[in-house]
């Protein structure tokens, strides 16, 4: 099985899905929106134990509504949920939304990271700025999207290192695409003991990440286990996540490729999926290529949405810059020291 990273290396490689992102430097947060035309059908899993989310429930299999007009992923913990508030009117300002009657309903399920504790200025007021920033993530969606500390990935931390917004494409042999988006904020640390190799290495394309590789030999403390428990200054935790892809899937067969993109999470962090991060994988399908899979290349599918999940998060901490108030280095000066 062959991969090829897609044109741009970005969730908009799959066509159909735009994304846009909005922050404030001195809140050290912010949203990023990903707007689905036409409306594409959705799924999500959800495997950490400390998740906040929004309209997750009518993207279950079984229930009726099936397809979704935007996704949004903000900081902000149980305050950022008001950012899909902001992407729904952007979106019913666009005339864009399920009809029902002459009412027009943008459905928009959300996920939040918790960032509330790095150190920006979270005295807001009364209302939190997070709608404002929804509305203002989903005006500016285009296919051309910046990584890094942007957006949902603003104010993002590893146990260890800064974390941020990452996207990665891949293209199967058979010409379908799969894309990725990750706003990576988890307990646990995205490099390999105390060197700036990625665990997220092995399906590295074309040194994206720093091409690093794998540390050699492996250093003592490789499978230490660090996390932001460890730290002066906890700054809790919950990777949130897109896996996308152009060729058409049921909700059952998208809520499958989200578990199967949660296997990146474990193979570019650790540990992953703990009780204190509300790790999620939203599944989007398009259907810009005819579906009814066979199993092998539904197998091909899922492992490709797990590697290149586990290379979008690496590259959410490799694109991380630095602000004033950082309460944790960025992955560059890692690097720097480390060579």
């Amino acid at each position: 099985m062959t991969f090829r990273r897609g044109p741009l290396n970005a969730l908009t490689d799959v066509p159909g899905l735009t994304v846009g992102h909005a922050q404030d430097e001195s809140l050290k947060s912010g949203v990023t929106a990903i707007l689905c035309d036409p409306p594409a059908v959705a799924a999500v899993s959800i495997m950490g134990g400390s998740p906040g989310t929004r309209e997750t429930d009518l993207l279950e299999p079984h229930n009726s509504v099936q397809t979704v007009d935007a996704l949004c992923l903000s900081g902000g913990s149980a305050f950022g949920l008001d950012a899909a508030s902001g992407v729904q009117a952007a979106l019913r300002a666009m005339g864009r939304g399920l009809k029902v009657g002459p009412a027009i309903v943008p459905i928009v399920p959300a996920a939040i990271l918790f960032d509330l504790n790095n150190g920006g200025d979270k005295n807001w007021g009364t209302y939190g700025p997070y709608r404002d920033l929804g509305f203002t993530a989903a005006m500016a969606a285009t296919r051309e999207m910046a990584t890094g500390s942007v957006g949902a990935g603003t104010g993002a931390a590893t146990a260890t290192l800064k974390g941020g917004l990452g996207t990665a494409s891949t293209v199967l042999a058979n010409g379908i695409t799969v894309g990725a988006l990750a706003a990576v904020n988890p307990l646990g640390s995205a490099t390999i003991g105390d060197t700036a190799c990625f665990w997220a290495a092995p399906f590295e394309l074309e040194g994206e990440f720093g091409g690093l590789g794998l540390p050699m030999p492996m250093p003592a403390n490789a499978t230490a286990v660090r996390t932001k428990l460890d730290a002066i200054a906890p700054m809790a935790n919950t990777t949130i996540a897109v896996i996308a892809t152009d060729v058409a899937l049921s909700k059952a067969e998208a809520k499958r490729l989200a578990v199967a993109a949660h296997d990146g999470f474990s193979r570019a962090l650790w540990p992953s999926h703990t009780p204190l991060d509300g790790d999620l994988v939203f599944a989007v399908s398009t259907g810009r290529r005819p579906g009814n899979l066979d199993p092998a290349a539904f197998l091909d599918l899922c492992a490709a949405a797990a590697s290149t999940m586990a290379r979008a998060i690496a590259r959410g901490v490799h694109d991380a810059t630095p602000a004033a108030g950082d309460l944790r280095p960025c992955w560059r000066d890692l690097a720097s020291v480390s060579t």
